[in-house]
Protein backbone atom coordinates (compact mmCIF):
# COMPACT_ATOMS: atom_id res chain seq x y z
CA UNK A 1 0.00 0.00 0.00
CA UNK A 2 1.32 3.11 -0.88
CA UNK A 3 1.50 6.37 1.13
CA UNK A 4 1.57 9.75 -0.10
CA UNK A 5 2.24 12.83 2.02
CA UNK A 6 0.99 16.42 0.69
CA UNK A 7 2.75 19.34 2.50
CA UNK A 8 0.78 22.19 2.62
CA UNK A 9 -3.04 22.99 3.01
CA UNK A 10 -3.37 25.92 0.93
CA UNK A 11 -4.98 26.19 -2.00
CA UNK A 12 -2.37 23.63 -3.78
CA UNK A 13 -2.36 21.36 -0.61
CA UNK A 14 -6.07 21.10 -0.88
CA UNK A 15 -6.64 20.52 -4.62
CA UNK A 16 -3.50 17.88 -5.28
CA UNK A 17 -5.02 15.91 -2.51
CA UNK A 18 -8.69 15.80 -3.37
CA UNK A 19 -7.71 14.95 -6.56
CA UNK A 20 -5.24 12.42 -6.04
CA UNK A 21 -7.90 10.71 -3.13
CA UNK A 22 -11.02 11.08 -6.39
CA UNK A 23 -7.76 9.56 -8.75
CA UNK A 24 -6.14 7.15 -6.54
CA UNK A 25 -7.60 3.43 -5.65
CA UNK A 26 -8.39 3.65 -2.31
CA UNK A 27 -5.89 1.06 -1.34
CA UNK A 28 -3.73 4.60 -1.37
CA UNK A 29 -3.39 6.62 2.05
CA UNK A 30 -3.32 10.26 1.18
CA UNK A 31 -2.23 12.43 4.50
CA UNK A 32 -1.64 16.19 4.06
CA UNK A 33 0.42 18.22 6.61
CA UNK A 34 -0.87 21.52 7.14
CA UNK A 35 0.55 24.03 10.15
CA UNK A 36 -2.83 24.62 12.04
CA UNK A 37 -6.16 22.85 10.90
CA UNK A 38 -7.28 25.80 8.74
CA UNK A 39 -7.57 26.81 5.14
CA UNK A 40 -7.50 30.25 4.38
CA UNK A 41 -8.78 31.53 0.82
CA UNK A 42 -5.73 34.03 0.45
CA UNK A 43 -6.99 35.78 -2.44
CA UNK A 44 -9.67 37.07 -0.23
CA UNK A 45 -7.29 38.76 2.48
CA UNK A 46 -7.39 42.33 0.69
CA UNK A 47 -11.92 42.50 1.52
CA UNK A 48 -10.31 41.56 5.29
CA UNK A 49 -7.86 44.02 5.53
CA UNK A 50 -10.54 46.69 4.40
CA UNK A 51 -12.98 45.65 6.25
CA UNK A 52 -15.49 43.93 3.41
CA UNK A 53 -14.85 40.47 4.76
CA UNK A 54 -14.58 39.45 7.85
CA UNK A 55 -11.69 36.19 9.15
CA UNK A 56 -14.48 34.10 9.62
CA UNK A 57 -15.82 34.10 5.93
CA UNK A 58 -12.87 33.79 4.38
CA UNK A 59 -11.38 30.75 6.40
CA UNK A 60 -13.00 27.06 6.99
CA UNK A 61 -11.58 23.97 9.53
CA UNK A 62 -10.01 21.75 7.22
CA UNK A 63 -9.51 18.82 9.24
CA UNK A 64 -13.19 17.37 9.58
CA UNK A 65 -13.41 17.98 5.57
CA UNK A 66 -10.20 15.59 4.55
CA UNK A 67 -11.59 13.07 7.28
CA UNK A 68 -15.02 12.83 5.52
CA UNK A 69 -13.23 12.31 2.16
CA UNK A 70 -10.86 9.94 3.75
CA UNK A 71 -8.07 11.88 3.84
CA UNK A 72 -5.18 11.45 7.03
CA UNK A 73 -4.50 15.21 8.21
CA UNK A 74 -2.04 16.96 10.62
CA UNK A 75 -1.64 20.17 11.09
CA UNK A 76 1.62 20.08 13.76
CA UNK A 77 3.78 20.98 10.40
CA UNK A 78 6.73 19.31 8.93
CA UNK A 79 10.01 20.00 11.05
CA UNK A 80 12.11 18.27 8.81
CA UNK A 81 12.74 15.78 5.50
CA UNK A 82 14.93 13.08 5.46
CA UNK A 83 14.97 12.85 1.20
CA UNK A 84 17.17 9.76 1.28
CA UNK A 85 15.35 7.41 3.74
CA UNK A 86 11.87 9.49 2.18
CA UNK A 87 10.99 10.25 5.85
CA UNK A 88 9.43 13.42 7.43
CA UNK A 89 9.21 14.83 11.03
CA UNK A 90 6.75 16.12 12.04
CA UNK A 91 6.08 19.07 14.57
CA UNK A 92 4.35 17.04 17.12
CA UNK A 93 7.58 14.79 17.14
CA UNK A 94 6.01 12.29 15.19
CA UNK A 95 7.56 10.81 12.08
CA UNK A 96 6.34 9.67 8.57
CA UNK A 97 7.33 7.68 5.96
CA UNK A 98 6.21 8.36 2.12
CA UNK A 99 6.13 6.60 -1.10
CA UNK A 100 5.56 9.96 -2.63
CA UNK A 101 6.09 13.32 -1.07
CA UNK A 102 4.24 16.54 -2.81
CA UNK A 103 5.30 20.17 -1.09
CA UNK A 104 2.75 23.12 -1.56
CA UNK A 105 4.36 24.61 1.25
CA UNK A 106 3.93 27.55 0.09
CA UNK A 107 6.66 30.43 0.76
CA UNK A 108 8.15 32.09 4.05
CA UNK A 109 7.68 35.48 4.18
CA UNK A 110 11.21 37.69 3.87
CA UNK A 111 10.62 40.59 6.05
CA UNK A 112 13.56 40.73 7.26
CA UNK A 113 15.48 41.65 4.51
CA UNK A 114 14.19 45.11 4.92
CA UNK A 115 14.62 46.60 8.58
CA UNK A 116 11.10 47.78 9.87
CA UNK A 117 9.41 45.70 8.03
CA UNK A 118 5.96 43.80 8.66
CA UNK A 119 3.66 43.42 10.68
CA UNK A 120 5.05 41.62 13.61
CA UNK A 121 8.64 43.20 15.02
CA UNK A 122 8.08 46.03 12.01
CA UNK A 123 6.06 49.30 11.15
CA UNK A 124 4.44 48.38 8.03
CA UNK A 125 1.15 45.54 7.56
CA UNK A 126 0.78 43.00 5.15
CA UNK A 127 -2.42 40.82 3.31
CA UNK A 128 -0.48 37.73 3.10
CA UNK A 129 -1.82 35.85 5.88
CA UNK A 130 -5.22 36.39 7.17
CA UNK A 131 -3.91 37.10 10.66
CA UNK A 132 -1.79 39.83 8.94
CA UNK A 133 -5.02 40.42 7.07
CA UNK A 134 -6.98 41.30 10.18
CA UNK A 135 -4.16 43.73 12.09
CA UNK A 136 -4.20 45.08 8.56
CA UNK A 137 -7.95 46.36 8.93
CA UNK A 138 -7.06 47.40 12.59
CA UNK A 139 -4.37 49.72 11.31
CA UNK A 140 -7.26 50.80 8.47
CA UNK A 141 -10.00 51.40 11.07
CA UNK A 142 -6.88 53.79 12.79
CA UNK A 143 -6.40 55.64 9.36
CA UNK A 144 -10.12 56.44 8.83
CA UNK A 145 -10.12 58.16 12.31
CA UNK A 146 -6.48 59.80 12.21
CA UNK A 147 -6.19 60.38 8.23
CA UNK A 148 -2.66 60.95 6.81
CA UNK A 149 -0.46 59.50 4.34
CA UNK A 150 -0.11 56.10 2.52
CA UNK A 151 2.11 54.31 1.13
CA UNK A 152 1.42 50.85 -1.06
CA UNK A 153 3.93 48.58 -2.62
CA UNK A 154 6.00 46.00 -2.88
CA UNK A 155 9.91 45.09 -1.77
CA UNK A 156 13.19 44.18 -3.68
CA UNK A 157 12.82 40.52 -4.80
CA UNK A 158 9.06 40.29 -4.44
CA UNK A 159 6.95 38.20 -6.77
CA UNK A 160 3.65 38.61 -5.98
CA UNK A 161 2.42 41.85 -7.19
CA UNK A 162 -1.24 41.41 -7.71
CA UNK A 163 -2.24 42.03 -4.44
CA UNK A 164 -0.33 45.15 -3.83
CA UNK A 165 -2.69 46.85 -7.01
CA UNK A 166 -5.76 45.32 -5.46
CA UNK A 167 -5.00 46.90 -1.81
CA UNK A 168 -4.23 50.15 -3.12
CA UNK A 169 -7.12 50.69 -5.53
CA UNK A 170 -9.75 49.51 -3.28
CA UNK A 171 -8.37 51.36 -0.15
CA UNK A 172 -8.66 54.24 -2.36
CA UNK A 173 -12.25 53.60 -2.88
CA UNK A 174 -13.21 52.91 0.20
CA UNK A 175 -11.65 56.60 1.43
CA UNK A 176 -13.94 58.01 -1.17
CA UNK A 177 -16.63 56.45 -0.04
CA UNK A 178 -16.27 57.63 3.40
CA UNK A 179 -15.35 61.24 1.53
CA UNK A 180 -11.60 60.87 3.67
CA UNK A 181 -9.95 60.76 0.23
CA UNK A 182 -9.15 64.32 0.48
CA UNK A 183 -6.95 63.80 4.06
CA UNK A 184 -5.09 60.42 2.57
CA UNK A 185 -2.56 61.34 -0.20
CA UNK A 186 -1.21 57.65 -1.65
CA UNK A 187 2.10 56.93 -3.16
CA UNK A 188 2.34 53.23 -4.81
CA UNK A 189 6.28 52.21 -4.37
CA UNK A 190 7.77 49.54 -6.31
CA UNK A 191 10.50 47.25 -7.59
CA UNK A 192 9.19 47.10 -10.69
CA UNK A 193 10.58 49.03 -13.88
CA UNK A 194 6.88 49.88 -14.95
CA UNK A 195 3.53 49.89 -13.50
CA UNK A 196 1.35 46.82 -14.76
CA UNK A 197 4.85 44.84 -14.81
CA UNK A 198 3.48 42.60 -12.15
CA UNK A 199 6.43 40.10 -12.52
CA UNK A 200 5.31 39.17 -15.89
CA UNK A 201 7.20 41.41 -18.15
CA UNK A 202 3.62 42.90 -18.53
CA UNK A 203 0.24 41.26 -19.91
CA UNK A 204 -1.61 42.49 -22.83
CA UNK A 205 -1.70 47.01 -22.19
CA UNK A 206 -1.53 46.41 -18.26
CA UNK A 207 0.84 48.70 -17.84
CA UNK A 208 -0.97 51.38 -20.13
CA UNK A 209 -4.25 50.20 -18.08
CA UNK A 210 -2.61 50.66 -14.35
CA UNK A 211 -1.38 53.82 -15.13
CA UNK A 212 -4.61 55.11 -16.55
CA UNK A 213 -6.44 53.77 -13.08
CA UNK A 214 -3.91 55.76 -10.74
CA UNK A 215 -4.02 58.91 -12.50
CA UNK A 216 -7.87 58.51 -12.79
CA UNK A 217 -7.79 57.98 -9.38
CA UNK A 218 -4.96 60.17 -7.73
CA UNK A 219 -2.41 57.55 -6.97
CA UNK A 220 1.28 58.82 -7.43
CA UNK A 221 3.77 56.51 -7.84
CA UNK A 222 7.38 55.65 -8.07
CA UNK A 223 9.14 52.52 -9.60
CA UNK A 224 12.61 50.72 -9.49
CA UNK A 225 12.63 51.64 -5.96
CA UNK A 226 14.48 49.92 -3.58
CA UNK A 227 12.59 50.20 0.03
CA UNK A 228 16.04 50.04 2.67
CA UNK A 229 14.83 50.73 5.87
CA UNK A 230 11.15 51.29 7.49
CA UNK A 231 11.02 53.68 11.08
CA UNK A 232 7.91 54.17 12.59
CA UNK A 233 6.35 56.63 10.38
CA UNK A 234 9.18 56.70 7.47
CA UNK A 235 9.84 55.11 4.82
CA UNK A 236 13.46 55.31 2.89
CA UNK A 237 13.90 54.10 -0.50
CA UNK A 238 16.32 54.99 -3.13
CA UNK A 239 15.58 54.87 -6.86
CA UNK A 240 17.12 53.53 -9.62
CA UNK A 241 18.00 54.22 -13.15
CA UNK A 242 17.86 51.57 -15.89
CA UNK A 243 21.54 50.60 -15.57
CA UNK A 244 21.25 49.70 -11.64
CA UNK A 245 22.85 53.41 -10.67
CA UNK A 246 21.19 55.08 -7.93
CA UNK A 247 19.09 58.24 -9.30
CA UNK A 248 17.90 59.42 -6.18
CA UNK A 249 17.73 58.61 -2.33
CA UNK A 250 14.38 59.22 -0.75
CA UNK A 251 12.22 59.62 2.30
CA UNK A 252 8.53 59.46 2.52
CA UNK A 253 6.50 59.90 5.62
CA UNK A 254 3.25 57.44 6.32
CA UNK A 255 0.02 57.27 8.53
CA UNK A 256 -0.49 53.82 7.05
CA UNK A 257 1.96 51.36 4.93
CA UNK A 258 1.69 48.19 3.59
CA UNK A 259 4.37 46.40 1.57
CA UNK A 260 4.61 42.76 0.24
CA UNK A 261 7.79 41.26 0.98
CA UNK A 262 9.76 38.71 -1.04
CA UNK A 263 9.44 35.35 -0.64
CA UNK A 264 11.86 32.06 0.10
CA UNK A 265 11.53 28.69 0.80
CA UNK A 266 10.66 27.30 3.50
CA UNK A 267 12.84 26.06 6.33
CA UNK A 268 12.12 22.32 6.20
CA UNK A 269 12.00 22.34 2.60
CA UNK A 270 14.94 24.75 2.35
CA UNK A 271 17.40 22.69 4.24
CA UNK A 272 16.76 19.78 1.87
CA UNK A 273 20.28 19.03 -0.07
CA UNK A 274 20.07 19.72 -3.46
CA UNK A 275 16.82 19.54 -3.50
CA UNK A 276 16.00 23.52 -3.68
CA UNK A 277 17.93 26.91 -4.88
CA UNK A 278 19.65 29.49 -2.83
CA UNK A 279 16.21 30.80 -2.18
CA UNK A 280 14.73 27.67 -0.59
CA UNK A 281 13.11 27.61 -3.92
CA UNK A 282 12.48 23.61 -5.30
CA UNK A 283 13.91 22.79 -8.15
CA UNK A 284 11.98 20.67 -10.61
CA UNK A 285 11.72 19.64 -14.18
CA UNK A 286 8.99 20.06 -16.53
CA UNK A 287 6.74 17.32 -15.00
CA UNK A 288 6.73 18.91 -11.56
CA UNK A 289 9.28 16.41 -10.35
CA UNK A 290 12.33 16.97 -7.64
CA UNK A 291 15.49 17.23 -10.27
CA UNK A 292 17.08 15.19 -7.92
CA UNK A 293 14.63 13.39 -5.65
CA UNK A 294 12.18 11.29 -7.99
CA UNK A 295 10.08 10.78 -5.39
CA UNK A 296 9.02 14.39 -4.55
CA UNK A 297 7.06 16.36 -6.37
CA UNK A 298 6.28 20.66 -5.63
CA UNK A 299 3.36 22.76 -6.95
CA UNK A 300 2.80 26.64 -6.50
CA UNK A 301 5.06 29.37 -4.76
CA UNK A 302 7.34 26.84 -3.49
CA UNK A 303 8.47 25.92 -6.90
CA UNK A 304 11.73 28.01 -8.40
CA UNK A 305 10.81 29.18 -11.66
CA UNK A 306 13.43 32.07 -12.79
CA UNK A 307 12.07 36.07 -13.36
CA UNK A 308 11.11 36.85 -16.86
CA UNK A 309 13.86 39.17 -17.19
CA UNK A 310 16.71 41.37 -15.45
CA UNK A 311 15.25 44.35 -14.09
CA UNK A 312 16.94 47.13 -12.35
CA UNK A 313 15.60 45.94 -8.82
CA UNK A 314 15.09 42.62 -8.27
CA UNK A 315 11.55 41.28 -9.65
CA UNK A 316 10.66 37.94 -9.04
CA UNK A 317 8.37 35.87 -11.12
CA UNK A 318 4.51 34.82 -9.32
CA UNK A 319 2.59 31.56 -9.07
CA UNK A 320 -0.85 32.51 -9.50
CA UNK A 321 -4.09 30.21 -8.85
CA UNK A 322 -4.67 28.98 -12.66
CA UNK A 323 -0.58 27.70 -12.87
CA UNK A 324 -1.06 26.00 -9.01
CA UNK A 325 -4.05 24.42 -10.17
CA UNK A 326 -2.08 23.07 -13.47
CA UNK A 327 0.39 21.79 -11.66
CA UNK A 328 -1.18 20.02 -9.22
CA UNK A 329 -3.20 18.05 -11.98
CA UNK A 330 -0.24 17.42 -13.76
CA UNK A 331 1.39 15.92 -10.61
CA UNK A 332 -1.47 13.55 -10.18
CA UNK A 333 -1.44 12.68 -13.51
CA UNK A 334 2.14 11.52 -12.93
CA UNK A 335 2.07 10.20 -9.62
CA UNK A 336 -1.07 7.76 -10.86
CA UNK A 337 0.85 6.68 -13.95
CA UNK A 338 4.33 6.05 -12.17
CA UNK A 339 2.23 3.69 -9.09
CA UNK A 340 0.65 1.74 -12.35
CA UNK A 341 4.37 1.62 -13.64
CA UNK A 342 3.89 3.67 -17.30
CA UNK A 343 5.88 6.45 -17.83
CA UNK A 344 2.96 8.52 -19.18
CA UNK A 345 3.93 11.76 -17.74
CA UNK A 346 2.17 15.19 -18.48
CA UNK A 347 3.61 18.93 -18.37
CA UNK A 348 1.16 21.31 -16.85
CA UNK A 349 0.30 24.19 -18.78
CA UNK A 350 2.00 27.49 -16.75
CA UNK A 351 0.01 30.38 -17.20
CA UNK A 352 -1.53 32.83 -15.78
CA UNK A 353 -4.67 34.69 -14.70
CA UNK A 354 -4.75 37.28 -12.08
CA UNK A 355 -7.90 39.05 -10.74
CA UNK A 356 -7.34 42.48 -9.41
CA UNK A 357 -10.60 43.92 -7.80
CA UNK A 358 -10.53 47.64 -7.87
CA UNK A 359 -13.55 48.25 -4.93
CA UNK A 360 -16.58 48.49 -7.31
CA UNK A 361 -14.24 47.62 -10.76
CA UNK A 362 -11.53 45.50 -11.60
CA UNK A 363 -8.72 44.63 -13.74
CA UNK A 364 -8.07 40.98 -15.23
CA UNK A 365 -4.77 39.79 -16.78
CA UNK A 366 -4.21 36.30 -18.62
CA UNK A 367 -0.73 34.92 -20.28
CA UNK A 368 -0.48 32.07 -21.93
CA UNK A 369 1.73 31.12 -21.32
CA UNK A 370 3.16 33.02 -18.15
CA UNK A 371 6.69 33.73 -20.35
CA UNK A 372 6.85 35.89 -23.51
CA UNK A 373 5.93 35.50 -26.41
CA UNK A 374 2.82 34.27 -25.81
CA UNK A 375 -0.36 32.52 -27.40
CA UNK A 376 -2.64 34.68 -25.39
CA UNK A 377 -2.03 38.17 -23.66
CA UNK A 378 -4.96 39.53 -22.87
CA UNK A 379 -5.91 42.51 -20.39
CA UNK A 380 -9.53 43.93 -19.74
CA UNK A 381 -11.26 45.66 -17.02
CA UNK A 382 -14.59 46.28 -15.45
CA UNK A 383 -16.79 46.08 -13.31
CA UNK A 384 -17.84 42.78 -14.03
CA UNK A 385 -14.35 41.84 -12.24
CA UNK A 386 -15.20 42.87 -9.10
CA UNK A 387 -18.09 40.26 -9.73
CA UNK A 388 -16.10 37.53 -10.98
CA UNK A 389 -13.54 37.53 -8.47
CA UNK A 390 -16.65 37.10 -6.10
CA UNK A 391 -18.11 33.99 -7.62
CA UNK A 392 -14.05 33.04 -7.48
CA UNK A 393 -13.79 33.10 -3.64
CA UNK A 394 -17.44 31.38 -3.19
CA UNK A 395 -16.65 28.64 -6.18
CA UNK A 396 -13.21 27.94 -4.35
CA UNK A 397 -14.98 28.08 -0.82
CA UNK A 398 -17.74 25.39 -2.01
CA UNK A 399 -14.78 22.85 -3.51
CA UNK A 400 -12.76 22.87 -0.40
CA UNK A 401 -16.16 22.38 1.74
CA UNK A 402 -17.37 19.64 -0.62
CA UNK A 403 -13.89 18.14 -1.32
CA UNK A 404 -13.95 18.56 -5.36
CA UNK A 405 -10.91 18.69 -7.41
CA UNK A 406 -12.68 20.85 -9.99
CA UNK A 407 -10.14 22.98 -11.13
CA UNK A 408 -12.15 26.43 -10.46
CA UNK A 409 -9.49 28.73 -12.43
CA UNK A 410 -9.72 27.34 -15.66
CA UNK A 411 -13.37 25.70 -15.83
CA UNK A 412 -15.09 28.84 -14.42
CA UNK A 413 -12.75 32.03 -14.73
CA UNK A 414 -11.64 31.22 -18.64
CA UNK A 415 -15.63 30.50 -19.08
CA UNK A 416 -16.34 33.91 -17.27
CA UNK A 417 -14.11 36.08 -19.96
CA UNK A 418 -15.38 34.00 -22.80
CA UNK A 419 -12.35 31.34 -23.38
CA UNK A 420 -13.42 27.75 -23.51
CA UNK A 421 -9.82 25.67 -22.65
CA UNK A 422 -6.25 27.07 -22.45
CA UNK A 423 -4.60 25.70 -25.91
Amino acid sequence: MSHILVAGAGLGGVSVAFELREKLPKSVTIEVIGEGSEFNFVPSNPWVALGSRTREQVTMPIDDIFAKHKIEFNGSGIASIDAVQKQVSLGDGSQRDYDYLVLCTGPKLAFENVPGAGPEDGFTQSICTVDHAVKAHDAFTELLNNPGPVLVGALAGASCFGPAYEYVLSLEYELRKRKLRDRVPITFITPEPYLGHMGLGGVGDSKGLMEHKFREHGIKWICNAKVTEFKEAEAEFVVLNPDGSVTSEEAMPFKLAMFLPAFKGSPAVANVPDLCNPKGFVKTNSYQRSVHYPEIYAAGVCVAIAPIEDTPVPVGAPKTGLMIESMTTAIVTNIKASLGGSEAWVEPTLSALCLADMGNTGAAFLAIPQNPPRNRNWTGSGRWVHWAKVAFEKYFMFKVRNGTSEPVYEKVGLRMMGLKRLK
